[in-house]
């Protein structure tokens, strides 16, 4: 092999090394963030999604059966 030859295939395994290290940099980079911003979330007492969309549910019920009911009163008063 000649030296030229030697010092590309070194230069390669060098390259590839460096991309392996900066690949498993980056996957913990990741991994910290992930762990970071899940902490934060939960300090910060969120409302989940689905609570959120069962309560809106909730009030819109209850928001339709008082306006019938206001209704139903304004009804009973105009015949009384």
């Amino acid at each position: 092999m000649s030296q030229g030859s030697k010092l590309f295939d070194e230069l390669g395994k060098l390259m590839n090394n460096a991309a392996g290290v900066a690949d498993g940099v980056r996957r913990e980079i990741e991994t910290v963030v992930k762990s970071q911003l899940e902490r934060l979330v939960a300090d910060m007492n969120l409302v989940k999604r689905e609570d959120y969309d069962a309560l809106r549910e909730l009030v819109q019920a209850q928001s339709a059966e008082l306006k019938a009911l206001k209704t139903e009163v304004e009804t009973l008063k105009s015949k009384g």
